[in-house]
């Protein structure tokens, strides 16, 4: 582990919340949604109404409120993106933080306390739509947590330098045709450089890019520690 990892693990020995504090923990599932997962064959995952459809039958089965994965996960949920596939030879398509599927204005709660860094509402297709980033300092070390997918409301009368506590409402999950054409979920990501990029970063690779951004962008369960089946 590097110095940004074990400050992470550390930070709590108890899962920490990322939605509605009234979901518990016991009720998150994983979800896999990468390119190797057969059942999604026949799906056109790209299209939001149908990747809901699959999610709702994982939520059901397994008696769950919030469907969660995707970090390193190499899908196709970005095949009709032009955005993600303009290098055939290099797509986009390797997810760099963690999805947290669930019902569109579900609460987001800041894992850890910290400042408004940036906010922005990405519109273009298959981006993040409103956008919040949050930055942090703890024990002489600064990184960043990015929260995408959200509801226009969700940027409202923020402000930069704006001081948000753990646990506090930071927004609500917003509709497909608000982020920007997927299924209603909370993208997180954790970043360690975030360089000039300003209510927006990156959350999807190359393999090419591999190795720089698994480095940059360490796993988001180091913090949370929701459990992995």
């Amino acid at each position: 582990m590097n110095v940004l990892e074990k400050l992470l693990t550390a930070i709590s020995q108890e899962p920490i919340p990322i939605l509605d504090s009234n979901i518990p923990i016991k009720k998150y599932t994983p979800l896999d949604l990468s390119d190797t997962n057969l059942d999604l064959l026949d799906i056109e995952v790209t299209n939001p109404s149908d990747c809901q459809s699959y999610i709702n039958t994982i939520l059901l089965k397994k008696e769950a409120f919030v469907a969660y994965g995707g970090y390193l996960e190499k899908r196709n949920l970005y095949a009709d993106k032009s955005s993600f596939s303009k290098n055939i030879k290099a797509l986009r398509n390797i997810h760099l933080g963690i999805d947290y599927w669930a019902k569109a204005d579900t609460h987001v709660l800041a894992p850890i306390s910290g400042h408004v860094h940036s906010f922005k509402n990405n519109t273009a297709v298959g981006d993040y739509g409103p956008t919040i980033i949050l930055s942090h300092h703890i024990n002489e070390l600064s990184f960043y947590t990015l929260y995408g997918h959200l509801s226009l409301e969700s940027i409202e009368g923020l402000f930069v330098g704006k001081a948000i506590n753990q646990g506090a409402i930071l927004g609500y999950l917003g509709t497909p045709d608000i982020n920007v054409n997927y299924a209603p979920h909370l993208h997180f990501q954790i970043i360690k450089e975030i360089k000039e990029y300003s209510g927006d970063y990156p959350g999807v690779c190359t393999a090419l890019d591999l190795d720089y951004y698994r480095e940059n962008c360490p796993n988001p369960n180091l913090l949370l520690k929701i459990r992995q089946d």
